[in-house]
């Protein structure tokens, strides 16, 4: 198989464990890895001159790539998301335990006289 229809395949296959949902998270993430590192690994194999299938196939990998890169983005950006929750939700159970924490004391007047 030449290593343009592999990496044909390999995106493909990219895109659709990144459209079902179903999977565990860390298992999803851990196969996306994966599957990005052998695309890597046969992109380094692709060379010119190209047959006329290898060319069409370069035209929809163009394409798939713009999907695979919104899937990322949107993976990321809900990533991400989940990040900014667990660290509001941290920092309001650490102000719940101990309100009085991080008082300002801004303004506060100190007399040096006796």
């Amino acid at each position: 198989m030449s290593a343009v229809k592999q990496f044909y395949r390999l995106t493909n296959q990219l895109i659709e464990l990144l459209e079902k949902s179903q999977t565990d998270r860390d298992q999803k993430i851990a196969q996306t890895e994966s599957l990005l590192d052998q695309r890597e690994t046969v992109m380094k194999g692709i060379f010119p001159p190209y047959t006329s299938e290898e060319a069409e196939l370069g035209k929809e990998l163009i394409q798939l790539d713009a999907r695979l890169t919104r899937l990322l983005e949107a993976d990321k950006d809900l990533i991400q998301k989940e990040i900014k929750g667990l660290q509001a939700k941290k920092e309001s159970n650490a102000k719940y335990i101990n309100p009085y924490q991080n008082l300002s004391t801004d303004g506060m007047f100190y007399d040096k006289r006796k």
